[in-house]
Formats: structure tokens, sequence, C-alpha cells
């Protein structure tokens, strides 16, 4: 008859370390097992059966702070709680995968980030003729959008379907872009302000601006944001937005957070 085994022996046995073992004795999963004439502690074999047992239970997924109530349980209790741990573990694996996905998703860019439509309308600036890092800029622009004012998202992308109709509006929308390389007193800024300025004061339902932002008690910042994107090494952008800015005020177009900066 053995007079059991120590706690090193019993972490062998069980599959464990013995650090994993003090672990289990900290959270009350197994009582601490009687000492032998030397002081050492003695695991017999029901102790060996619940170290294994807290093993399995752990490693299935079963958080430490209810193994004791589960193996303490009876049969029934025993058998809901198991069910109780799958479903849990299962709605963890869906989050997982979900999370996988998206990763495989970003490896592309931050299109993961917009919903279909968005970017079939990017899809769409693409084949109209703009340019890889323009359709980029583009999209960075959208998500700041989605995020910032996720009410008027829905209703921004309607405006630029609407005014990706117009070859009018188009080219004006390129020579903007193609602007960002002009120097910021290029007398051709001021034209192409005048001339974006009078599209929009003429089809004020194609005005790239969410709605619901200007109802936002902090519009001024959010529009900042959104409205300034990607100028911080375009000073000709700068400009030029701000020339479009002033025209359509003077005009009595509201914008959030405007003012002059000419």
């Amino acid at each position: 008859m053995t007079d059991g085994v120590t706690i090193g022996q019993a972490a062998a046995f069980a599959g464990v370390t013995v650090k994993t073992i003090r672990h289990y004795h900290q959270h009350r999963l197994i009582d601490e097992p009687r000492r032998d004439g030397s002081g050492y502690r003695r695991y017999g074999s029901a102790d060996l059966l619940r170290l294994v047992q807290i093993r399995t239970l752990a490693a299935a997924g079963v958080p430490l702070a209810e193994v004791r109530a589960i193996l303490d349980a009876d049969p029934d209790r025993f058998a809901a709680a198991l069910v109780d741990v799958e479903r849990r573990l299962t709605d963890r694996i869906d989050d997982l995968i979900a999370r996988r996905e998206t990763l495989h998703r970003l490896a592309t860019g931050d299109r993961a980030l917009l919903p279909g439509r968005a970017l079939a309308l990017l899809d769409r600036a693409a084949a109209l003729g703009f340019t890889p890092d323009e359709v980029t800029t583009a999209r960075e622009g959208l998500v700041l959008i989605k995020a910032l004012v996720p009410e008027g998202f829905d209703d921004y992308i309607d405006r630029i379907q609407r005014a990706l109709d117009d070859p009018g509006y188009t080219s004006l929308i390129k020579r903007m872009w193609r602007a960002a390389d002009w120097e910021p007193d290029d007398p051709r800024i001021d034209e192409l302000a005048t001339a974006i300025a009078g599209h929009f004061l003429a089809h004020p339902e194609l005005l790239p601006i969410p709605a619901g932002l200007q109802a936002r008690t902090d519009s001024a910042i959010r529009y900042s944001l959104l409205t300034h994107h990607g100028q911080e090494r375009k000073p000709a952008w700068t400009r030029l937005t701000a020339l479009i800015e002033t025209r359509l005020r003077s005009a009595g177009i509201g914008l959030a957070g405007t003012r002059d900066r000419t």
C-alpha cells in the first residue's frame, strides 16, 4: 500500500506542472492533501483523478472559477453546465472566425472597414480614371466619414453616386485631385475654386457634406477632420478648399465650422 506521491510525481502523472497544481490549490479546486512525517504533501489516487478532471475541463475551455462547481455538481447539473460551456465556446469560435476573416480582408487594405456599396463606389471611381493613389485617399475619407458621421454615411454615398453620373462634376474633381501637385499660388487654383463652387451652387444636392453633421455640437471639429484629410502635405489643396468654402458661404451655403482662409 502506497503512502501517495509527491507533488512533482503527481504533476507528472496528471500531465500538469507543479506550478499549475499550486495554482489549483490557490483557487480551491482541489484540497491540499495530507503531509507525511517530513512535512511533504502526499497525493493519493483520488487527488490524481481530481487533477486530471480539472486539467481536462480547463483544457476544454471551462473557466477555472467554474471548475469546482461543475466537478461537485450532481450528474444533471454537471451535464447542463457542460452544455453552457459548449455554447460559450461556440460563440467564441464564431467570433474568432469572424476576426480571422476580417484580417484576411485587411490584407488588401482597409476595404474591410467599409460596406459593399462604398466599395462599389470606389471601384466605380477607379473605372472612371481616378488613379490608385486618389482612390486610396478617397477610401480613407470614407472610413473617416463612417466613423465621424455614421448617421450621414448612406446619404453621403448617395450624393457621390449621383455626382459621378455627371461628367462635368467628374472632370472638375479630377482637376481638383491633380491640383494637389500645383504650387499654392498657382492662378489656376482660383479658377478651379470658382468652377467647383459654381457647380455646387447649381447642384446643391451634390454638396459632399454628410447629413447630420451640422446638427452636432462639435460639427466644426468633425468637418475639419473630414474636409482637410490628406491636405497636410498638399498646400495647394488647403488653399483650394478655403477658396471653395469662401465662395459657397458668400452665396449663402452654410458649412460647418468654416471661416475665411484665403
